[in-house]
């Protein structure tokens, strides 16, 4: 049996809506899994994180996995995986939980899925302790996320837009951003008029993503929770933004915790993402653009037999 899995990039946050708010983006990392005939576990990469990532029991894809057969209390009979990783890693576009889920989904495939889909978010969102990345690269779409009586609830909205689709302009710069030290630097407590001002533009932005207006969501893409603390931090960041908005994108924001920016506009122009290389450029570092769409789909999973099995 062979089996492949393809988990969705996502960006999270999305303005105001820290912790809440995610969406999935075309940019696929893919896993080939097959059981292996000598009992080890064998892994092979390309792509983002070639050479660098580890290959072994430490990495992120086959700890995952390793941990599900843990929990079906299953002794693991050993794999060869293969993946093909085009998000990049440490971007704010959900790296991390692609992997999570990508071992998750393979190892329960090879298995013959004793878990459902709905469990194996679940047991995602557990190991990742917040839900904005995994809900939506399992789901698909923009998703909203809250935790109620100790359990996540995510509830994907439907794709009603009556406008134009909307388009994502990504900007990666190179440095080194690390999730954990995005986190440790946010203050432990929120002025409460910082909270209403978050809380109604997430509202509005929820809106304009939901429907496709782009006015609306140039007026209600706006934060005080995380953005003021995190965009200082990387060089070009505040720069870059009004650059895009400059070159016509209807909003703008970190993706995640960083340290990619995220612009949104109704057409592809490429003006918006050489704008802000440009800035970032400025500010000594090079940067990567990438333009994406927003995709209803969310991580899949391919079984067939092999010839002759």
């Amino acid at each position: 049996m062979k089996v492949r899995v393809r988990v969705p990039a996502t960006t999270a946050n999305l303005g105001p809506g820290f912790d809440a708010l995610g969406m999935a983006l075309d940019l696929w990392n893919e896993t080939l899994w097959t059981p292996s005939e000598d009992g080890r576990i064998h892994v092979t990469i390309a792509g983002e994180g070639a050479g660098v990532l580890p290959t072994d029991a430490t990495n992120a894809i086959v700890a995952a996995a390793l941990s599900l057969y843990d929990r079906l209390g299953v002794p693991c009979p050993g794999f060869r995986v293969h993946c093909v990783n085009r998000i990049p890693l440490g971007s704010g576009l959900g790296s991390s939980s692609a992997a999570l889920l990508s071992g998750l989904l393979g190892a329960n495939a090879l298995l013959g899925e004793p878990l459902s889909r709905e469990e194996i978010l679940r047991m995602a969102i557990e190991t990742e302790g917040h839900p904005d990345n995994v809900a939506p690269a399992m789901l698909g779409g923009l998703v909203v996320s809250i935790l109620h009586d100790g359990r996540v609830v995510s509830i994907k909205l439907p794709a009603r837009a009556n406008r134009a689709p909307v388009r994502a302009t990504v900007v990666l710069p190179d440095i080194d951003f690390p999730t954990e030290y995005a986190r440790s630097i946010l203050p432990r407590t929120v002025d409460r008029q910082d909270a209403i001002y978050n809380i109604s533009r997430s509202v509005l932005v929820v809106e304009a993503l939901r429907t496709g207006d782009l006015e609306m969501l140039g007026k209600a893409m706006d934060d005080r929770i995380h953005q003021p603390y995190r965009l200082p931090l990387i060089p070009g960041a505040l720069a870059a933004m009004e650059a895009a908005r400059r070159a016509g994108a209807a909003a703008v924001a970190l993706s995640g915790a960083g340290p990619s920016l995220i612009a949104f506009s109704a057409d592809w122009d490429l003006t918006i993402g050489e704008a802000m290389r440009r800035e970032f450029e400025r500010a000594g570092l090079r940067a990567r653009v990438f333009h994406l769409r927003v995709t209803e789909r969310g991580a899949r999973v391919i079984r067939w037999q092999r010839a002759g099995k």
